[in-house]
Order: C-alpha cells, then sequence, then structure tokens
C-alpha cells in the first residue's frame, strides 16, 4: 500500500521542463547549408556551433564553417570522412545522415528563418541556465554566503546574454565609416570648430583633444595634490551641463557635445564630492561651505547653484573597493537604465583586480587599465581613469611628469589613447615657501628680507596657472595646455592672456 501511495505522489509531481530546441529546425538549416555553401556568408556572423541544442549537429555546423572558409566544398560526400569516427552520427545512421539532412531542397528557402530560430533558442536557453545558476547560487548556503557578489555576477552573465548579438554586422562598409566621420566633422564645426567629442569644460583644452571621444581610455596622471580629482569632476560636470543646455536648445542627444555620467570615487565620498562640486559652482570655498562661514549674499548663490545642479544627469558611485569586474557590472546597469554616456573613475590604483592574492601589482594595474579601455569599448563611451605618479617625478629638478613616470605600468600607456598629466609650478614653490620677517626681523636683516621677496615674487609669477600636458594621444599631436587653477574652489579655467595658449609639439 505504501509503495503505491509512493508511485502516485512521484506521479503527481510535474516533470521538468524540457529546455528551449527545435532540433528539427537545426536539421533542416544543416541541410540547406550543405546543398547551397553561399548561405553559410548569411548566418555565420550570428550563428555558432554552440547556438545548436544537439551537440551532433554543432560539430556538423562547425565542419562546414571549416570547409567553406578554406574554399572547400561542404556537402554529405566531403564531409563524410571528418564524422567516420564520430560515435554519435554513427548511432543517427552514419554519413546516411548526413546525406537525409538534405533530403529537402525548400529548406533553403527558409535557412535564414531557421538560423534565426536557432539563434533565438539558444538565448533562451542561455536566460534559463543564468535563472537556474542564481537560484543554485542562492539557495547553497555551505560556502562563505556573499549575496552582493552572486548579484554582481549574475548581472555579468546576463548582460553577456543581452549582448550575444553584439558581434553581428561589426565590420562597417567605408561608406558607413565615412558617414561615422562625417558626423563627428559635423558636431566639430556646429561647436566651433574644435570639438568634435564631449566637452571637458576647458576651451583650450577641447581646441587640442577635440574633446573626450567615444571608446576612448583617457588617463588624467598626476602626483598627490595636483588636482586629478578636481579635473575629472570638472570634465564629469561640464559634460552633463552641455548636456542638458543641449536638450534645452531642442539638440538631440546623440547630436549633443555632453552627456549624462557616472562617477565612481573611490577615494571620496558622495556627499565629499557633491560639496566640491557645488564649491565649483558657486564659487563660494569648500572650507567655508563645511563650517557656514557664509553671508546670506553667498547662501543664496549656493541655493541657487544647487538648484541648477539639482536635475544633473551626474552619478555618482562612491563603494570603497571596488572590484574592475564589479565596476564593469555596475557601468552596464547605469548604461542601460540612466542612459549614461561618459564614466569618470577616482582612482585607478584603487580598484582591484579579480586575479589571486599572490597575483603582483604590475600584473593587476594592467588587468584594471585593460578592463577600462574594454568598457570604452563594450559601451561605446569615453572612459576617464584617474591615476598617481610614482615618486620619481620629485627627484628630477624639472618636475614635469613623463609617460614613464605611470605607477606600476606599462600598460596604462599602452591601453590608454589619450594621457593628460597635470603640472602646477605653484604646487612645489609653496613647498620651499620662505616666511615673511617681521619689520625688524626685514631691517636688521637684508639677506632673509631679500630672500623672502625673491621667493614671493617667483611664487606671484605661477600663482594659480597650471600645466595639462598631453603626453600622448591617438588622434593628435601632443603638447602643453594652459590653464588656471583656483585652489580655492578646486576649479581649473581657461587662461584669460593671450600668452597662455595651446603649445604644439611635434
Amino acid at each position: 500500500m505504501a509503495e503505491i501511495v509512493r508511485i502516485a505522489e512521484s506521479a503527481s509531481e510535474p516533470a521538468p521542463q524540457a529546455l528551449p530546441q527545435n532540433v528539427e529546425a537545426e536539421g533542416a538549416l544543416l541541410g540547406a547549408l550543405m546543398i547551397d555553401n553561399r548561405l553559410v556568408e548569411d548566418v555565420q556572423l550570428k550563428l555558432r556551433p554552440d547556438h545548436f541544442f544537439e551537440p551532433v549537429h554543432g560539430r556538423i555546423y562547425e565542419a562546414i564553417l571549416r570547409m567553406t572558409d578554406a574554399n572547400r566544398v561542404a556537402n554529405p560526400v566531403t564531409l563524410k570522412p571528418m564524422f567516420d569516427g564520430d560515435e554519435a552520427i554513427r548511432e543517427l545512421g552514419g554519413s546516411a545522415y548526413l546525406a537525409q539532412l538534405t533530403g529537402s531542397g525548400a529548406a533553403i528557402i527558409g535557412a535564414r528563418d531557421f538560423a534565426a530560430q536557432i539563434y533565438d533558442l539558444a538565448l533562451l536557453r542561455a536566460l534559463v541556465g543564468v535563472g537556474r545558476d542564481l537560484v543554485e547560487g542562492a539557495l547553497d548556503t555551505s560556502e562563505e554566503v556573499a549575496p552582493l557578489a552572486q548579484i554582481e555576477r549574475a548581472e555579468t552573465e546576463l548582460y553577456k546574454v543581452a549582448e550575444e548579438g553584439g558581434a553581428e554586422g561589426k565590420a562597417k562598409s567605408f561608406g558607413d565609416a565615412s558617414k561615422l566621420a562625417l558626423e563627428m566633422a559635423e558636431r566639430a564645426l556646429n561647436s566651433g570648430g574644435h570639438l568634435s567629442g564631449f566637452t571637458t569644460g576647458l576651451d583650450s583644452l577641447n581646441t587640442k583633444i577635440g574633446g573626450l571621444h567615444k571608446s576612448d581610455l583617457t588617463i588624467v596622471a598626476g602626483r598627490p595634490g595636483m588636482g586629478k580629482s578636481a579635473l575629472g569632476t570638472n570634465f564629469a560636470v561640464a559634460a552633463a551641463k552641455r548636456f542638458l543646455r543641449d536638450a534645452e536648445d531642442g539638440i538631440a542627444p546623440e547630436k549633443s557635445a555632453g552627456a549624462p555620467v557616472a562617477l565612481f570615487s573611490l577615494e571620496m565620498s558622495a556627499d565629499q564630492l557633491a560639496t566640491r562640486i557645488l564649491a565649483e559652482q558657486s564659487g563660494i570655498t569648500s572650507e567655508n561651505l563645511r563650517t557656514g562661514r557664509i553671508t546670506q549674499h553667498e547662501f543664496r548663490d549656493l541655493a541657487r547653484a544647487a538648484a541648477e545642479l539639482q536635475s544633473l544627469p551626474l552619478y555618482i558611485d562612491d563603494t570603497p573597493g571596488l572590484t574592475i569586474a564589479a565596476l564593469r557590472t555596475r557601468a552596464r546597469r547605469l548604461k542601460r537604465q540612466k542612459g549614461i554616456g561618459m564614466i569618470v573613475v577616482d582612482y585607478l590604483q584603487l580598484l582591484q583586480g579579480t586575479g589571486r592574492g599572490n597575483d603582483n601589482r604590475v600584473q593587476e594595474i594592467s588587468e584594471i587599465s585593460r578592463g577600462l579601455k574594454q568598457l570604452a569599448k563594450e559601451l561605446d563611451v569615453p572612459v576617464i581613469g584617474l591615476s598617481q605618479l610614482s615618486r620619481q617625478v620629485e627627484q628630477r629638478e624639472d618636475k614635469r611628469p613623463q609617460l614613464s613616470d605611470l605607477r606600476e605600468s606599462g600598460s596604462i600607456e599602452q591601453d590608454a589613447d589619450i594621457v593628460l598629466f597635470i603640472y602646477r609650478e605653484d604646487y612645489y614653490v609653496k613647498g620651499v615657501e620662505v616666511e615673511m620677517p617681521t619689520p625688524d626681523e626685514a631691517a636688521s636683516n637684508p639677506e632673509r628680507r631679500q630672500k623672502y621677496e625673491d621667493w614671493d615674487a617667483k611664487y606671484q609669477a605661477v600663482k594659480g596657472k597650471a600645466e595639462i600636458i598631453v603626453a600622448k594621444q591617438r588622434h593628435g599631436s601632443t603638447g602643453i595646455v594652459r590653464v588656471r587653477f583656483d585652489g580655492r574652489i578646486t576649479k581649473f579655467s581657461d587662461a584669460a592672456d593671450d600668452g597662455y595658449l595651446p603649445e604644439m609639439r611635434t
């Protein structure tokens, strides 16, 4: 009696649902390809052997691709030697099975439709696989529980499924490529002749590099205190504000010189960044903002700046200790949800690689820089990575940075499309400040007074002046762009005088 009950219970359990598949469509497509090898050109860009549900069909398809790639005819006769030892084919009838697949010539008419269906069903199976892995991972508590890591891994896998067809048609005709080039030139023309990418907020720098371009990795590097974070933030705010302004002017998003921006701040918190941005936009120092030492007039300026920035499409992620994989996952999510068109990472050395703990730092930095470049190409957005420079800069008499100063890395220089260095002479002059003597000291010690006056004259000559050194640029020449830097509100701006224009370097 108990056995009958057990059988009845098992019979009432729902049978596992079959995975999405159409083996008949796979066979029909293979038959069509063997009848007319020219059809291979229509399907091979989209369809891979692993898209076939039946493994035998995947192997037959792969053999057809190899034969046609070698300019040889692929039909049941030429393919027979390749499958004589295939046990699975033998079970289906051996070489006769290959001939059987070509039995319906009508399949040629629907070959493209068969290929599309096989591809769609493969995506559905991949989606099922991601779902199963997610459920199994969430239910398994035997290992250390890390739900956020599981979510990031699932998002990565889902994005891969979503982008599965991204490689199709990647090769562009010259006509398509020239159309894109003309659109870029038109954008530069409409902006006044110097801006083909997204604005940096600095006209002199836009003139030199043409703006920040899609799929480019731009490295902004400098020693601590030079203003890397300030320049990266300036870029982000300028692009986001330009996007809003262009939208108000009726300019389509794809033609805008601005973009929504994702700023990954691994050094400062979101509220610290917000304070810095408010200081920059209102002209009130961050210190006065934090301490409340502001007048009613300044508070009105602050309120106006805050209102203007309220709808700014700038998204700050201040999660510390991000891995490059996690950053890429979050960037994809922001691209999908918020339509971001630019990414700023502050700063590169605070990211972690995905390798084992015994991997050396040079390999880790190489993985990170390569990952940022891949992210720029994958999402088709400019990525600005801020980077620290090594101390060897301080050992030289001329402290202007060089490419060799990039920390732990030839890979950063290699992966970057543009490398910008920040150099402020006033930072170094201020570092050897001479104390101003009192009137009595000046009267009794003329040498000390002269020493102070010499230092002060030198400091006043360089105070507030900065150089953005274009050390590498795939799209144009290198050189120096001279700008101004207001340390009180951490803002870079164009130099006012004519003698402070971009310097050309061959």
